[in-house]
């Protein structure tokens, strides 16, 4: 079995053949992401999360490559003055954190302050709990302040992102897209953003209804099923919850026939390194990139250093 996210019960010897073995695995990803993107560019299939994924590793040859995207993003932003979308604010939200991780400042990219649109409440939460949970991650990453409004609405802060998460969360616990039954990658997302509030009774009593949730869709195999198919993408992002939160993957909550997350998720992978989407799929880019990160926000807790999403370890 696989170890988990907050694992403190292995000896000294079991841990460091669990590293080496997430290493290999971790090498083999990363070589297959940049086989299918050699320069990530900012805003692209396969760009912003391959980025994100290196930085967060911790991966010192990717230098010249955060540089370059640096640069593409820089002559972007300028290009477009600030705007990187009108409506879609997890734009801004992905951005921020990929910059962040890289040890970039995004609140001056060619001139540009990209935490600004976040100060627009309505805006960020136009996409419902996708755009509010975004927004917590990136603006907790840095433990960045909310810059002042400019647009004339609804002045965001942190807790009112908090509460627009907790009162949409679905009957029973969980969340999802677009309201209704709970699904496991947005009630997983979610989890994520709320895992630095979790001090809160109220969002506390939430996140162990969304634990509750996902313990319960978990499937015998050890993953998510969602429309009639099982995805690798959910594994991860519930992987990824579980390592904020500080829940060992060893929980009986998520081990299923003796096999965790982590177990199942590698079921996805094929020679070479990357993930499929589906079991029975091609090669996937996203699919690669969320096990990637997953996979290394498990290596980053067996280290004993900061959270996938917690950035207060990088250097500027």
């Amino acid at each position: 079995m696989a170890a988990g996210c907050a694992d403190s019960s292995d000896s000294a010897s079991e841990k460091n053949t669990q590293k080496e073995h997430q290493n290999i695995n971790l090498n083999n990803i990363a070589d297959a992401l940049l086989q299918s993107n050699p320069e990530p560019a900012p805003g692209e299939s396969g760009g912003d999360w391959i980025m994100f994924g290196l930085a967060r590793w911790g991966e010192a040859e990717s230098k010249n490559r955060f540089e370059g995207y640096y640069e593409k993003l820089a002559e972007y932003v300028k290009q477009n003055e600030g705007i990187l979308h009108s409506k879609k604010y997890t734009e801004y939200s992905r951005t921020i954190l990929v910059l962040t991780a890289m040890g970039k400042d995004p609140s001056n990219v060619a001139g540009y302050n990209l935490l600004e649109p976040l100060a627009d409440f309505e805006q960020t939460v136009f996409q419902g709990v996708n755009g509010a949970a975004f927004a917590l991650l990136a603006l907790d990453s840095g433990s960045y302040e909310i810059p002042e409004n400019k647009y004339g609405t609804i002045q965001a802060t942190r807790q009112m992102y908090v509460e627009h998460l907790l009162e949409k969360e679905s009957v029973g616990g969980g969340w999802s897209l677009a309201g209704g039954v709970a699904e496991a990658d947005m009630t997983a997302m979610v989890l994520q953003a709320l895992a630095k509030y979790k001090e809160d009774e109220a969002v506390e009593a939430a996140i162990d209804r969304g634990l509750a949730v996902l313990s319960r869709m978990q499937s015998e195999a050890g993953g998510y099923i969602s429309y009639d198919v099982e995805s690798s993408e959910s594994i991860s992002q519930v992987i990824v919850a579980l390592c904020e939160l500080g829940i060992d993957l060893n929980d009986a909550r998520f081990v299923k026939n003796g096999r965790t997350l982590e177990d199942r998720l590698m079921d996805f992978q094929i020679e070479g390194g990357a993930f499929r989407h589906t079991l029975d799929g091609d090669i996937n880019v996203m699919a690669t990139e969320q096990a990637f990160y997953a996979l290394v926000a498990i290596d980053r807790t067996k280290d004993d250093r900061t959270t996938l999403y917690d950035m207060t370890d990088v250097k500027s």
